[in-house]
């Protein structure tokens, strides 16, 4: 151990402390052994540190900091060094903070589009996503402080977050949900990861031992600290053993006492807590060295100035007809749409920043070289009719040479804690494009949101910018490319389906209840489409420029594969190039092309470069059930060279010598993962997949309800008042929706409706203990009064042990929510 003369110093309860937050933010300090406090702070794309009460909702406001584009839009850049940059930005801004942690980069899988915090994580892909995190990663923690990889892992739903059981094999986990972690992890070297909420195959994340320890700690030699996301503690021991140093906020040293009396029992050794404590005290002290150099106020125009650049280089061009764009000079434009007004330019929850400035596009027309002739709002953005609004957009469109229209997804429709209903946007805006095809085709599309959408408009738009969700600049971003300023050159990091009857989790997201089963095991994203050979309308990596590349002379060897790229238009423009493998094999099941490398070259018209995507050692491998470990194949190999995983320009086969693995599935019982249409996977192939029986999917509603199970289970509760309570709660959630205060119905599902119970104490900072809960439980099933007087009793009993003991727990008066 690193710090066995501190440790061996410390009392027991001492150490404890250390294991559960100080407030809603800070760890626990040890003054008389100089152990300092560190701050942790949300981060994914910009630092949220509250200067008032705390919360974790954004509902407090937090101190001004640069709002990058979010991890949705910049996996469009393909451009690892981009990412770095980025991140040393954002680490140079918590250092200005005093952040020690900076909660970030999310790098969950987009299993599905409808998943509500799609807008915070990179890809469909593990490979993209894990090499764009570990780049960030590098730059923020190239200023001293640590990055928070999260969360950890098989988090890809919102609905019932906190309890909901993953049914996943160890295959697909290994192959799609956890290789972006392991990337983030060795090639990056995260210091903290942050678990999930969920529990995965049966067992909590955090207390989940082959995740926690066989694999993190074990196969990846992890040696930083795991936190849980917060609130996420569900058996604080069970944790600690599963190597969780960390659990935030404060549960007001309740927790410490449950660690102190499990090693005084004999239940766990003094030496597991030491093992926690010493990996703890490194990321404290490690850390503050960040702050013990002068610091000075970033420099806010330069910060703003990266963020644009972050912008141009991730907005996609999906559509061009006619080259509509760039705009020509001099062309009478007509803007209209409520998001040119009023950017839609980050996501919503605990990764809200308070932009320390905010371009917009009305105000910034002008300085792009742009002929305005007015505008419009055209629609209401969250989706009411009005007809008023669309026939003053038709008629200022009838008047322009071309119309730019801004569309996208609203604040309260992609937002942490809930998913989204359908892959749709507003019928109203819909309605608009239409109206505006019949007096103008002319028409360019920009489209704002943070995850795939239908676009059932398609046909009637020439030109489609997708900016994403592109931060404070991202006004600014879009005009320039618009106006041709900048080539564009993000490509989609994932596939836009035509339809969401499409995608693979179609029947199987989200879990309603007690589990969600992934039954379309790793076939997600293009690695279903393309194997199963579904339409799409826009395929992964997919993205247009305002030049053409042509790809030759591909040349293969052992270690990768080299080729030239020229620039073949007549602007100077970068293209993201792919690198996909194929299995010539049928012996086990794959999809039909999998990313494992990619490269961005910047080109002057008519220069060439000679560029390698170097093999590594995840490009021939897969999980191999039998075995338990990595292995390869023997078979020929398909090396693909591509624009998209759609558009792919060179192609070769290279043998490669495998590891001898016996075979690890028998095709005949495994016929839709071998055909690779897994869309819709009976429950008997999947558990032959599994290996083992599914656990029930359906809440048991003849049990009393307990600590894990949800307050929307009160609908089924044996108390009356829990009944009353749930019929409260869902009128209310569905009367402020109807009278448009939807931030706050959608806080009342995220924070009440799908909590489960023991958050009550997890989330209060010590408002409530677990004692207590029993007593709220027991109300919940049918002994109102016995309840009532349990809850008064140890609430009592927690406010006298509080006061014995001299503790003031400063945030008690803030309830919180998630990160």
């Amino acid at each position: 151990m690193k710090y066995k003369d501190i440790i061996n110093k410390m009392t027991l309860e001492e150490k404890a402390s250390l294991m559960s937050g100080k407030d809603f933010w800070q760890t626990q300090d040890v003054e008389r052994l100089g152990i300092p406090n560190i701050y942790l702070a949300d981060g994914p794309h910009g630092i949220r540190k509250q200067k008032d009460a705390a919360d974790h909702l954004g509902l407090n406001p937090s101190i001004p900091a640069t709002c990058f584009p979010t991890a949705a839009t910049v996996a469009n850049s393909w451009n690892e060094e981009l990412g770095e940059k980025m991140g040393e930005y954002l680490g140079e801004e918590a250092v200005t903070q005093k952040v020690n942690v900076l909660l970030g980069p999310g790098i969950n899988m987009k299993r599905s589009p409808l998943a509500g915090r799609n807008f915070e994580y990179f890809s469909e892909d593990p490979y993209l996503a894990g090499k764009l995190a570990a780049s960030m990663i590098k730059g923020i923690q190239s200023h001293g402080i640590s990055a928070c990889v999260k969360h950890f892992a098989v988090n890809n739903q919102e609905e019932r977050r906190m309890s909901i059981d993953t049914v996943v094999d160890e295959r697909t986990l290994r192959e799609i949900y956890l290789t972006a972690f392991e990337i983030a992890v060795m090639e990056g070297k995260t210091k903290t990861v942050m678990s999930a909420y969920n529990m995965l195959n049966g067992e909590y994340t955090n207390e989940n031992t082959h995740l926690m320890r066989e694999i993190l700690r074990d196969e990846w030699n992890f040696e930083g600290v795991v936190v849980t996301d917060w609130g996420g503690s569900n058996d604080r021991v069970a944790g600690l053993v599963a190597g969780n140093e960390l659990e935030m906020p404060t549960t007001a040293g309740e927790t410490n006492k449950e660690i102190v009396a499990a090693i005084q029992a004999g239940k766990i050794k003094e030496e597991v807590l030491d093992e926690c404590v010493d990996r703890l005290l490194d990321l404290i002290f490690t850390t503050q060295e960040a702050f013990n150099k002068p610091t000075k106020e970033f420099d806010v125009q330069n910060h703003h100035q990266m963020a644009q650049v972050v912008a141009e280089e991730s907005i996609v061009l999906l559509k061009n007809d006619e080259n509509i764009l760039p705009l020509p000079k001099g062309k009478k434009v007509a803007v209209i749409g409520d998001f040119a007004k009023e950017a839609r330019y980050q996501g919503a929850g605990s990764s809200i920043v308070n932009p320390t400035t905010l371009e917009n596009t009305l105000e910034s027309l002008e300085e792009a070289g742009i002929n305005s002739i007015g505008f419009e709002q055209g629609f209401d953005r969250y989706g009411k009719k009005n007809n008023t609004l669309m026939k003053k957009a038709v008629a200022l469109a009838e008047k322009a040479d071309v119309v730019l229209v801004y569309i996208g997804l609203d604040e309260v429709t992609e937002a942490e804690g809930l998913d989204r209903q359908n892959m749709s946007i507003p019928q109203n805006q819909i309605e608009l494009v239409n109206a505006l095809y019949e007096v103008n085709p002319n028409i360019v599309a920009i489209l704002s949101c943070g995850a795939a959408v239908e676009l059932p408009f398609v046909n009637k738009v020439k030109g489609l910018l997708h900016a994403y969700l592109s931060g404070q600049a991202g006004a600014k971003a879009i005009l320039r490319i618009l106006a041709g300023d900048v080539s564009p050159s993000g490509k989609l990091a994932e596939t836009y389906p035509i339809r969401y009857e499409d995608t693979p989790a179609y029947h199987q997201f989200p879990g309603k209840e007690v589990s969600v089963e992934y039954r379309e095991g790793p076939f997600i994203g293009y690695r279903y489409y393309d194997t199963a050979n579904v339409n799409v309308l826009y395929p992964f990596g997919y993205g247009l420029s305002y030049t053409t590349f042509e790809y030759t002379n591909m040349n293969l060897s052992k270690d990768g594969a080299t080729f030239t790229i020229t620039n073949t238009g007549k602007v100077a423009g970068r293209e993201a190039a792919q690198l996909y493998v194929g299995c010539s094999s049928d012996a086990i099941f794959r999809p039909k092309k999998e990313l494992k490398g990619f490269t961005k070259v910047f080109l002057y018209p008519g220069e060439s470069k000679t560029v390698t995507i170097p093999f590594d050692d995840k490009t021939f491998r897969y999980f191999n059930v039998v075995t338990n470990k990595w292995e390869i194949e023997e078979a020929e190999y398909v090396i693909m060279i591509g624009a998209s995983s759609a558009d792919i320009r060179l192609e070769e086969s290279l043998f490669v010598e495998g590891t001898g693995a016996p075979l690890p599935y028998e095709k005949e019982k495994l016929p839709s993962y071998y055909s690779g249409k897994a869309s819709n996977v009976t429950l008997a192939e999947f558990e032959n997949l599994l290996g083992h029986k599914v656990p029930e999917a359906k809440w048991d509603r003849t049990k009393p309800l307990g600590y894990n199970d949800t307050i929307a289970q009160c609908q089924y509760a044996k108390g009356m008042f829990a009944r009353f309570a749930f019929k409260a709660i869902k009128f209310s959630h569905s009367f402020l929706w109807k009278i448009g205060k939807r931030s706050t119905a959608n806080l009342i599902m995220m924070s009440v409706y799908h909590m489960p119970f023991r958050g009550m104490a997890r989330m209060t900072g010590g408002i409530m203990n677990m004692p207590m809960l029993d007593g709220v439980l027991m109300i919940v099933n049918g002994q109102f009064f016995k309840g009532l007087r349990h809850v008064l009793r140890e609430r009592k009993k927690m406010l006298k042990a509080a006061k014995g003991e001299g503790i003031i727990n400063a945030s008690s008066s803030s309830k919180g929510e998630v990160l």
